[in-house]
């Protein structure tokens, strides 16, 4: 690389939560520093946050509007790369659209948008402009979760039979206060779409059973339910799958699960075998193969594959966890940047981030579970 990455920001102010995740996240590798934000929809949070950030005062706009406008104005020495999207839903599309539009690659919180026709409008503008996408499905970042997924496409376990992956949390199990900001857009479908759990998280869910079996989802068969009283959208899912090589599996996603944390996990099986990841430990994997012990797999150790290994800070024994998984996908969307601006190609170990693809499948996944939920057809076919 011949210079940082410049990254502007929109959202992630004072109050804020992923907006610090993605910013820590970023600068991991020294790869990329941040060079402006447009950190809050109120004027006098944006200003603050961006002074306890050390932004420029000239550098600290108060909307993105204004700051992607100013950033096209500035001399290419010193304007920003790309722009990171850290709103809640229903502020996704219109910036980085706008960002696309000026000439600025966009990472972007998942899911992509609040509506598929809107991920279809940012997948090709992307494929028009030639700029990049990077949507932070964040669990595709582990090391371990990248081992799997090469032991599948090397046919460690032959043709993939069944997939069941499964995201509980329990943080919104009771009716959260009225100052809980998090619960509050998330609650909302004007700031969340149409629906809640399973856009926040059953997208994680099914982009991970897609991402390590190398399959797609083809049919589906969903229960939603909104179990708190008074919730306007799901908090609660079931979810049947049916993938294209045949496969069938499950997809469970809460957030009433009542004294669970963060506790996705999969299971995926072939013909020779399977193997086990959860988040919660995501330094081991577990892989089971017929009529053998079943083999613990450790992060940071030589018999790892090479993408697992180009996505490995620390030695052996030294666990690396959410922030370095979620940095390996600035990492390798940064490598991309970098090789994008000096005409050189990309490798494959770079090229492996989330984009405007998954952000597709991603808000298909959620307009499908839903319109499934009300249908009384027992499968549904998953339509893009």
């Amino acid at each position: 690389m011949k210079e940082k990455i410049r990254m502007g920001m929109i959202g992630g102010g004072k109050g804020a939560f992923i907006g610090a995740v993605h910013r820590m996240a970023a600068s991991l590798d020294g790869l990329i520093e941040l060079s402006c934000g447009a950190l809050s929809s109120n004027a006098e949070n944006a200003i603050t946050s961006g002074k306890e950030l050390f932004l420029p005062e000239d550098r600290i706009y108060t909307n993105y509007q204004e700051m992607i406008t100013a950033e096209s104005k500035l001399p290419e020495p010193e304007r920003m790369h790309f722009v990171s999207i850290v709103t809640p839903n229903n502020v996704h599309f219109e910036p980085a659209m706008l960002a696309l539009e000026n000439g600025f690659h966009v990472v972007i919180d998942k899911p992509i948008t609040l509506t598929l026709a809107e991920a279809k409008a940012l997948q090709q503008k992307a494929v028009e402009t030639g700029l990049l996408v990077c949507l932070t499905h964040t669990y595709s970042g582990y090391p371990l979760v990248k081992q799997a997924k090469q032991m599948v496409k090397d046919g460690a376990f032959g043709k993939i039979r069944k997939v069941c992956v499964e995201y509980p949390q329990g943080w919104l199990s009771m009716p959260a206060p009225a100052d809980n900001k998090q619960a509050a857009w998330r609650a909302d479908p004007k700031k969340s779409g149409i629906s809640g759990c399973m856009a926040d998280v059953g997208t994680h869910a099914a982009h991970l059973a897609e991402y390590i079996s190398g399959l797609q989802i083809e049919k589906i068969c969903a229960d939603l339910n909104c179990v708190v009283d008074g919730r306007a959208l799901d908090d609660d899912g079931n979810v049947l799958l049916r993938f294209n090589n045949g496969a069938n599996g499950t997809l469970m996603a809460s957030q009433i699960a009542a004294g669970e944390e963060n506790a996705l996990k999969i299971k995926i099986y072939g013909e020779k075998g399977g193997l086990e990841w959860h988040q919660a430990e995501p330094n081991t994997l577990l892989i089971k193969l017929l009529d053998q012990p079943t083999q613990v797999y450790k992060t940071g150790n030589n018999y790892l594959s090479d993408v697992a290994k180009f996505n490995t800070r620390t030695p052996s024994g030294h666990p690396e966890g959410y922030l370095e998984a979620f940095a390996n996908i600035y990492k390798n969307f940064a490598l991309t940047l970098s090789a994008k601006q000096n005409n050189e190609k990309p490798t494959l170990e770079m090229l492996d981030f989330p984009n405007a693809n998954d952000g597709v499948r991603g808000m298909a996944f959620i307009e499908n579970v839903v319109a499934s939920s009300k249908s009384d057809q027992k499968w549904y076919d998953f339509k893009i």
